[in-house]
Order: structure tokens, then C-alpha cells, then sequence
């Protein structure tokens, strides 16, 4: 039995496509460990089938966060037993990739984002020379590796001649049918609540929509999302929750109306997005409102199960979400549509892509 080591600078608990990875390949005849960390903050882990360790760092922000949390994970996948380590995201590959050299393992790199070219990346100078320096000398040496969608990974090729797998981060698929609840029409955010997300927007947006917002998430945006919920007194109308556990979320989703998910075209990493919770919805049979951009709008003209807007403005986020709500007959039709296109897009179909990458790296 093939042992492998997955390496993500998350606490785990809320990490859907890691425990996903790690629940497939542990039910497959792998010995997985998956490797985040734990703050003081952390929630406890829920047992899985497969082993689950989080490093404790002392801090949570900021480079000493990043050098803490890496050179824990060196010294922990130095001493253990491995055919194989994976990193997740560029913040975990420089040790990754340490240790495959010194105990002669394979190494995967599963790129969940495009990383040099996030919002909080592209926008500060001197931390963008630092990621793309330390991609442009490891990502040519993770000749495997997966990503999210297509257009990332032919970035990825275009860069650095690397041909990665595309395994999406759908959910598992659902079997009950929903039935829309029109008398209590709630629109739901999940999922993140960073910089570059469309708060700006999504919150003033809602002084022109007759519903609420509830935003279940966490993030680096939360404190001013709260701050514009204060700003244009929409205390009973947007409500921010805590984070909920996968689960909870999954029966959360299936009882809204609407799913939002908005990204700022502020780099390619947001342009080529292809976010978990639009799978989320989709999955739940939730008509949404999401971006003009080319995985989106790739998948909608196959199905159309979203409103797209082409830019974030008050107008363009209100006219899309009231569209919905007062015309049944498109309501209808997207939500309809949702479940035909769940068929195609969830976890039991990108499963099937991940055991052929792993069955195809260990041949």
C-alpha cells in the first residue's frame, strides 16, 4: 500500500476539496495522511479514514506565519515514511519539494489557486517578486501535479511546460430533488469572505433587493463587510454568521433561493476562478449569480444554471439577484437545469480523474 502525504496551510476543518482528496484516495488502497495546521482558534478535526495532523503555530498572520508553518512541515515530513508528498498551493512547496529530493519521493503540486496572481498577491510589490520567484523555480520541478480548471492549468503550460490534470472542486453528487421554498426567499454568500469577493458591492446592492443576505464564511474582508452592513443600515437585511461545518453548510445551501458568488477581476487568478461553492450551488440545485468569466460562462452555455454580470456594480449585482426573484418562469428553468448539470459536475466524476493521476504516477 502506497503511503501519501498531503501538505495544505489550512486547520482542515473547513477544507471540503482536501478532505475530499483525502477521503478518495484513502478508500482506494492509499495510506493518506493529511498535514495542515492548528491554531489556538482551531476547531477539533472529525474522524475520516484517513489520518489527519495539524501543526501548532504560534502565529496566524503575516511571513513569520508562512516560515513558522513551513519549517514545521519540513522537519514533520522529514522523519516519516512517504512514496509520495503533495503540495497544496505554492505556500507549502518549497518543504514539499525539499523533502522529495532528500528521501527520493514522488511529488505532486495540486495548485488550487494561481497563486502569484491573487488580489493580496499582485498588489503588494515586493511580496509578488518573493511567489513568483518561488514559483518559477518549483513549479518546473513538479512535472505532476492537478488544478482546478482549465484555464489555470494552461497557464500552467504556457509558464512552465507542465501539463497538469484538472480536478474540480465539485461536491459529492445529491440524490433529493429540491423543491424552492418561494415564500421564504433568502439569498445566501458561502465560502470565503476575502479581499476582492465583491462585498463592496454585494452589501450596498442589497438596499434595492426585497430578501435578506445570510454570508457564512470567514476571511480578511470580514471586519469591513461588517462595517459596510453598518454603513448603509442594513442590519436586518445582510447577516453574517459564523462559520458552520460542511455538513451544516450543505443543509444551509439546499434552503436558500439564490447562491452569490462574485470575484474582482483583479488578476488572472480571479479571472480564471472556478470557485467550490459554484459547484455548491449547482450541486443543490440553486439558481445563482456569478461572473461573466470564461470557466463560468463556459459551463453556463452548456447548462445555464447562473445569471452572469460582466462587473461588479451595485446595479448589475441588484438587477441579476431581482431578476430571479420576480421572474418564476427563469427560476424555473436555471433551477431546473441545476440538476441536470449535476450529473456531470460532481465529486464522484472528478474522483474517477484523481485515481487515474495517482494509478498513472505510481506506474
Amino acid at each position: 500500500m502506497k503511503t501519501i502525504y498531503l501538505a495544505v496551510i489550512s486547520d482542515l476543518v473547513h477544507d471540503q476539496r482536501m478532505q475530499r482528496i483525502a477521503r478518495s484516495l484513502s478508500q482506494n488502497e492509499y495510506r493518506v495522511v493529511l498535514v495542515g495546521k492548528r491554531l489556538g482558534s482551531s476547531d477539533p478535526l472529525s474522524p475520516e479514514p484517513y489520518r489527519q495532523k495539524r501543526l501548532y503555530c504560534f502565529f496566524s498572520t503575516g511571513k513569520l506565519y508562512y516560515l513558522e508553518f513551513n519549517i514545521k512541515l519540513f522537519f514533520f515530513l522529514l522523519f516519516k515514511k512517504t512514496d509520495a508528498v503533495c503540495a497544496a498551493d505554492l505556500d507549502t512547496i518549497v518543504p514539499v519539494y525539499l523533502v522529495s529530493k532528500l528521501k527520493k519521493a514522488r511529488r505532486v503540486y495540486d495548485a488550487h489557486e494561481l497563486f502569484t496572481e491573487m488580489k493580496e498577491v499582485v498588489s503588494r510589490p515586493n511580496i509578488h517578486r518573493l511567489w513568483k520567484w518561488i514559483e518559477e523555480k518549483m513549479v518546473p520541478r513538479f512535472k505532476s501535479g492537478y488544478t482546478v480548471s482549465m484555464s489555470i492549468a494552461k497557464e500552467f503550460e504556457s509558464r512552465y511546460g507542465v501539463q497538469y490534470a484538472v480536478i474540480r472542486n465539485c461536491p459529492y453528487p445529491g440524490s433529493s430533488i429540491p423543491v424552492p421554498d418561494h415564500a421564504n426567499r433568502f439569498i445566501l454568500y458561502q465560502g470565503a469572505v476575502n479581499e476582492g469577493r465583491g462585498m463592496e458591492w454585494l452589501v450596498p446592492a442589497m438596499k434595492y433587493v426585497n430578501s435578506t443576505l445570510h454570508i457564512y464564511g470567514n476571511g480578511n474582508y470580514l471586519a469591513q463587510t461588517k462595517e459596510l452592513i453598518r454603513q448603509h443600515d442594513l442590519a436586518g437585511k445582510v447577516y453574517v454568521h459564523a462559520p458552520v461545518t460542511p455538513g451544516e453548510l450543505q443543509a444551509i445551501t439546499a434552503k436558500a433561493y439564490i447562491g452569490i458568488n462574485l470575484v474582482e477581476n483583479m488578476g488572472l487568478n480571479q479571472y480564471y476562478s472556478l470557485a467550490n461553492k459554484f459547484f455548491d450551488y449547482m450541486q443543490s440545485g440553486i439558481p445563482q449569480v456569478t461572473m461573466q468569466f470564461p470557466e463560468y460562462e463556459n459551463i453556463n452555455n452548456a447548462f445555464e444554471v447562473a445569471l452572469l454580470v460582466r462587473e461588479l456594480t451595485e446595479e448589475s449585482i441588484s438587477r441579476a439577484i431581482n431578476r430571479l426573484l420576480n421572474d418564476r418562469t427563469l427560476y424555473t428553468r436555471l433551477q431546473q437545469n441545476c440538476l441536470k448539470a449535476r450529473e456531470a459536475y460532481n465529486w464522484q466524476e472528478e474522483e474517477k480523474k484523481l485515481l487515474s493521476f495517482y494509478q498513472n504516477l505510481f506506474t
